[in-house]
């Protein structure tokens, strides 16, 4: 089936054009005449299965074309494992720059407390970027000369938008033109989220469903990692070099990323993308709602909102909770930040190797039990009192199995997510799953105050089990993946 010419929306470069409808290597025998696929979906021995609650998965197991099925260690180590390193690197680096390089360049130029406080609300992208998500599975950015397809188009254009606002920031005076970082900080923050929408479907229909988890792991780590340049890099540049240096060098290293877009391939179409605008925001929640009723999407939903409520909430007031035990900010910088970085790197690359053994399912039912008993260990250290032998055992415990946990969740996520509308749907998961985090832990302090630390931990660990009650329907413990 041949391609038909794209349509552009402008005259002038670069454009946006509508997504293919036919692209070369989708198919049109799974989409009904609405546009909506049938409710099985073929595995790798060409069998199918009844998507529901229990398997909400409207995937399909495919290799990308070219690459052939990974045995042994190739499993582990293959091409599509490099790419995820970059992606995650590339996500993770513009959220730091915001966190942690913004902040401590206002409060070195002596920018009021309550100012860079606020700085906090141009946060918001990343929670309502399912909002702009349909735009990017209809349109494909693409120039005359060039078309790089739907994925990589937005990532290359998300990519510089990026790097260019991050190296701009360091042109303007934090004393002078407080409002107009306020402005580039919002600016950076959308094209991160936008960025970040683009990423993890390119990741989705990148990956077999049976390397999600290990994909996955390798995506969050490479992310964590990048925190290092805002987080670390920078500011020791920032006691040696002018700040405008400083931000055009921690904006070069959006470069790595930038060459990988350019090099990699635009991956395997399945079904054909939405024709329309309307199609782009109907059609992913339609198709939701089409594989088990309203029910089973409720199920699903409920799962996403409670799986990581309770490890979310028992590590929001971490910090304040090691100083209230009496260990010193030495202590905490020293131990907090060391020992539960590594383990939760280790953590989440045992977690996405475990996945691929015992599959998905099994890895949510294990990796929940372990989250909750590291919440236990944060009651027991309340309990016990402050040593620096139990702060470093409760703190790996918590980052291993939050790791862990992640791995299994994110990798769940992308399984539930239809390849034809990857960006909205992951979109849509990943910011209800943000939900709890946000609004249960800005409660947490006011429960803290009323029951006390030991109490908190035990709620915490209580406020899993609902999640984990969910798994029988969500992710049969005996279910074949």
């Amino acid at each position: 089936m041949t391609s038909p010419q794209e349509d552009t929306l402008a005259a002038a470069p670069p454009s946006v054009a509508p997504a293919d409808v036919s692209s070369p290597g989708a198919s049109m025998s799974g989409v009904s005449k609405q546009g909506i696929a049938p409710s099985s979906a073929a595995t790798s021995d060409g069998s199918t299965h009844g998507a529901s609650a229990s398997a909400p998965s409207a995937s399909v197991e495919t290799i990308p074309p070219g690459d052939p099925q990974p045995e042994g260690w190739r499993v582990y180590l293959n091409r599509r494992m490099l790419i995820c390193v970059f992606l995650g690197f590339t996500s993770g680096l513009p959220l730091f720059v915001l966190i942690n390089l913004v902040q401590a360049w206002l409060r070195s130029s002596e920018v009021d407390l309550k100012a860079i406080g606020l700085f906090a609300l141009i946060q918001f992208p990343y929670t309502w970027k399912f909002v702009w998500a349909p735009l990017m599975d209809r349109f494909v950015p693409s120039l005359r000369v060039w078309r790089p397809g739907r994925r990589r188009g937005w990532m290359l254009l998300t990519q510089l938008l990026v790097m260019v606002t991050i190296g701009a920031m360091g042109f303007f005076s934090p004393h002078d033109a407080l409002w107009t970082i306020a402005a580039l900080a919002s600016l950076l923050a959308f094209f991160s989220a936008s960025q970040d929408i683009v990423l993890d479907a390119y990741r989705r229909e990148l990956l077999p469903d049976r390397e999600q988890g290990l994909g996955t792991a390798i995506h969050v780590n490479a992310y964590k990692v990048a925190g290092l340049v805002p987080g670390s890099l920078a500011l020791i540049l920032a006691d040696h070099l002018p700040w405008q240096t400083v931000f055009l060098v921690t904006a070069a290293f959006m470069l790595p990323g930038i060459i990988m877009t350019l090099v990699i391939h635009e991956p395997e179409v399945h079904g054909a993308p939405p024709k329309t605008l309307e199609q782009a925001i109907v059609l992913p929640f339609r198709e939701f709602l089409a594989r088990d009723g309203w029910h089973g999407a409720l199920l699903v939903l409920g799962f996403i909102f409670l799986y990581k409520l309770g490890d979310s909430m028992s590590t929001s007031l971490a910090t304040s909770f090691y100083l209230d035990l009496g260990f010193t900010k030495t202590a905490i910088g020293v131990i907090a930040k060391t020992v539960g970085f590594w383990a939760s790197l280790v953590g989440g690359l045992v977690g996405g190797i475990w996945l691929v053994k015992i599959g998905i399912n099994r890895g949510l039912w294990i990796f929940g039990v372990l989250q909750m008993v590291s919440s236990l260990g944060f009651a027991w250290l309340a309990h016990h009192g402050p040593t620096p032998g139990g702060l470093a055992i409760v703190i790996a415990l918590e980052a291993g199995a939050a790791g862990l946990g992640t791995a299994a969740f994110t990798a769940y996520i992308a399984r539930a997510t239809d390849p034809r509308y990857t960006a909205t749907q992951f979109a849509l998961f990943t910011s209800l799953a943000s939900v709890p985090r946000t609004f249960a832990n800005a409660g947490a302090g006011f429960a803290v105050a009323q029951i006390g630390w030991f109490d908190f931990f035990l709620a915490c660990v209580v406020l899993g089990i609902p999640g984990m009650l969910l798994l029988p329907r969500i992710a049969p413990w005996g279910a074949r993946q």
